[in-house]
């Protein structure tokens, strides 16, 4: 490597590495179909990896540099063609050795319903992982019409996830029905609205999820829906509405989180690269990265 930036710079992406035994690892997961909204999610884990040339590794603001740090770039699981029932096993197949061998494993899903398998892979019980969702949704639909993005939540709550080892924060008004919201009080799980996290901060809602979860779970999953923020910007998210949390706020809850120890795998979801304009959301998905890993750094 060069000191060198006359043309070009060590980005990101050249963090990534085939050495397994880098502190972190990242799948992809180009999980196709079973989405309410029909689009290309399967693009998300390819358009980020591209994304994420054009993101340096330093941090002025902080005076973060992640250039020793490696990232185990385990390829994408074969579920681009698969419905979400169908992709559980394979994701759960690829997923656990990594939890198990990495610090910290990063999922680079589109569809919501690789959440499901990502808490499977870190205890197959679910009576010892945690949940954190950022996202404007609580994905609670009913299940009886098929697993889609839109009820991971649900789904885990019936294959036997603990509600109060459940935390969702960043929910938008006018975007989650009355039954779904009563769903979420009976099973006790952490609620926080968009209008809480922009009264208290984002990060600090986090950090108080992240303390109630910590008292009961071994290993916590967290899901970062991309929808949760502002529509204005991130139109690659199709389920993104007015009034949710600005990207600064979203990279700075992303760090704060990922310097947990608890947290043990990440998940980017709801990215439709398809309609995304002059890569805001790609970018945006990338400085995520960025930010997860100068949060693991801080561990």
């Amino acid at each position: 490597m060069t000191d060198s930036d006359c043309r070009s710079w060590f980005s990101t992406a050249d963090l990534l590495t085939q050495d397994a035994s880098a502190p972190i690892a990242l799948l992809g997961a180009p999980l196709g179909l079973g989405s309410i909204t029909p689009g290309r999610c399967d693009l998300a884990p390819a358009t980020v990896r591209a994304a994420c040339k054009r993101m340096s590794v330093y941090d002025l603001e902080t005076e973060t540099d992640l250039s020793a740090l490696r990232v185990f770039d385990a390829g994408d699981a074969p579920v681009a063609e698969k419905e979400p029932a169908a992709a559980l096993a394979p994701l759960v197949e690829q997923l656990a050795p990594l939890t198990a061998s990495h610090s910290l494993t990063i999922l680079l899903g589109g569809n919501n319903a690789v959440t499901r398998p990502a808490a499977h892979a870190l205890d197959p019980s679910l009576q010892r992982v945690g949940l954190l969702t950022l996202d404007a949704h609580f994905d609670l639909r009913d299940t009886d019409c098929g697993l889609t993005n839109g009820n991971p939540v649900q789904a885990l709550i019936e294959d036997g996830m603990p509600g109060d080892h459940i935390a969702q924060i960043g929910l938008l008004p006018f975007a989650n029905t009355k039954k779904a919201h009563n769903k979420a009080k009976a099973a006790g799980i952490y609620v926080a609205t968009a209008a809480a996290c922009r009264a208290q901060g984002l990060a600090a809602i986090a950090a108080n999820a992240l303390e109630r979860l910590a008292q009961r779970c071994d290993a916590i999953v967290v899901d970062f829906d991309i929808d949760v923020i502002e529509r204005g910007h991130m139109p690659g998210a199709p389920g993104a509405r007015p009034g949710g949390v600005t990207p600064q706020d979203f990279f700075d809850a992303a760090r704060l989180i990922c310097a947990h120890p608890k947290v043990r795998c990440v998940d980017l979801t709801e990215f439709d690269p398809s309609l995304d304009v002059a890569s805001i959301s790609a970018l945006t998905a990338a400085r995520w990265v960025c930010e997860v890993l100068a949060g693991f750094m801080k561990r």
